[in-house]
């Protein structure tokens, strides 16, 4: 059984949330989340459950170690942990969705002690071959609190029994377990090539709950590297075409 315990989140586009801790609480977060700890809490990092689990969540993109931190003071302890980039952070009681939640890889942020993290796969083989963040999916098995991360901005759908959404698969942050998911192609040459979307979208089907991000960061990765390399070879263009000129240009 999970710690019960108390939680406050500050921010708006970065956020960070406080977990507020009685003695003999404990929390478990991804490696490298805490932001900062008071007098009390001991920290130790562990695989989470021997080396097969810490193995089965560098899988899914995870760290291969779980930091555990734990009150040992008198009245209250707090801990709190920090998004890795620009989003929100989602408070997830796992008892409301029947003790289990699947999310995508690096969505994980922190959960109560005692929250099981393992990978989960999907039904059909399609889904992992070209759903991106498809096959390998995270579980989380529990009853207490859990807090995923997704960018941007977070849309919650509940899907009526046989409603279905297709959305682009890096969008997808969590799904309820009755929700079916699978991987549909776009169809069409020019969609494909074309259409900026993507060649696959995530096919969902309920009832149940789903948690959308509007800024993956896979694509703000890709915007700026695109950005990037636009610029060095702007800069390299100008500098070789218009000689000194471009060296003023260019600060040299």
């Amino acid at each position: 059984m999970a710690d019960v315990i108390d939680f406050k989140i500050y921010g708006d586009d970065m956020q960070i949330v406080e977990v507020e801790l009685d003695p003999g609480e404990g929390i478990q977060a991804e490696a490298g989340a805490m932001l900062y700890m008071e007098d009390g809490i001991e920290m130790q990092t562990t695989t989470g459950g021997g080396l097969f689990k810490g193995l089965k969540r560098m899988i899914t993109g995870e760290s291969f170690f779980i930091t555990n931190f734990v009150y040992h003071g008198s009245g209250k302890g707090h801990v709190a942990f920090a998004a890795p980039y620009p989003g929100k952070i989602i408070p997830v009681d796992l008892s409301d969705f029947g003790g289990r939640i699947l999310c995508q890889k690096d969505a994980f942020l922190c959960a109560a002690a005692g929250t099981e993290i393992e990978v989960a796969f999907t039904k059909r083989l399609g889904a992992g071959l070209f759903g991106g963040e498809g096959f390998i999916l995270q579980e989380l098995t529990g009853d207490g609190m859990a807090f995923v991360h997704a960018g941007g901005t977070i849309l919650e759908r509940d899907l009526a029994p046989g409603e279905r959404l297709r959305v682009d698969t890096g969008c997808l942050v969590a799904i309820a377990p009755t929700v079916d998911y699978d991987i549909q192609f776009v169809g069409g040459f020019k969609n494909a090539l074309f259409g900026g979307e993507g060649m696959f979208l995530a096919l969902l089907r309920g009832p149940g709950k789903v948690y959308l991000q509007s800024l993956p960061f896979s694509r703000m990765a890709d915007r700026i590297y695109a950005a990037a390399r636009f610029q060095q070879k702007g800069e390299q263009k100008g500098i070789g075409g218009l000689g000194i000129l471009g060296d003023l240009i260019s600060g040299d």
